[in-house]
């Protein structure tokens, strides 16, 4: 079975996405930032034939929405916490690896997902760290993801990665791969 690439992404709505990079540039600034920065991050992702791609969508009813690529396999987060709606995207995509990412990383290349997709040859889990102690993306292979697998974890906060990996089993082997910068306000920008 092929790797599959979910990107996480929310219907650019001024307001509703980007809010703490509004609060620097305003709702409708950061909204169309992150209508190109997704688009061009989907575009440059989803061509590749080694894995299939798969958007995970918020609200769950923008899955029709007309800002998606007309080909693009679109799949409802759902509700829960972030963990929650990741943990159910890793069970429903495997049990072939599965690489989640965000929509709000600029540097994301082809090759940071070749890298991850790899390293899951050798690693249960991989993660692409952030300089500020969250991640930019976490892959898993094969078809179990444990119970515990993302809860209690302190998201949005410089404990979100080291509490990622806590909830692995001990004996998990974890690949890490380069630190990319997500962009959530003015200045990351």
């Amino acid at each position: 079975m092929k790797p599959t690439l979910v990107i996480f992404v929310k219907e650019p709505r001024p307001g509703r996405v980007k809010t703490r990079l509004g609060a620097g540039i305003g709702m409708a600034a950061a909204a169309q930032w992150f209508r190109v920065q997704s688009g061009a991050l989907i575009r440059r992702l989803s061509r590749d034939p080694r894995w299939r791609t798969v958007l995970a969508v918020s609200p769950d009813n923008a899955v029709n929405s007309r800002v998606w690529p007309k080909n693009a396999f679109c799949w409802p987060q759902g509700s829960g916490d972030l963990g929650a709606r990741m943990a159910r995207a890793l069970k429903q995509f495997g049990p072939a690896p599965v690489v989640i990412i965000g929509a709000d990383i600029p540097a994301i290349e082809v090759h940071h997902i070749t890298e991850a997709i790899e390293s899951l040859r050798s690693h249960d889990a991989v993660f692409g760290p952030a300089p500020d102690g969250g991640y930019w993306l976490v892959g898993l292979r094969g078809p179990r993801v444990p119970a515990s697998f993302m809860k209690n974890v302190r998201w949005s906060s410089e404990h979100a990665l080291s509490d990622t990996v806590a909830t692995l089993p001990k004996d998990a082997r974890i690949g890490l791969l380069e630190v990319l910068q997500d962009v959530d306000t003015a200045d990351d920008l």
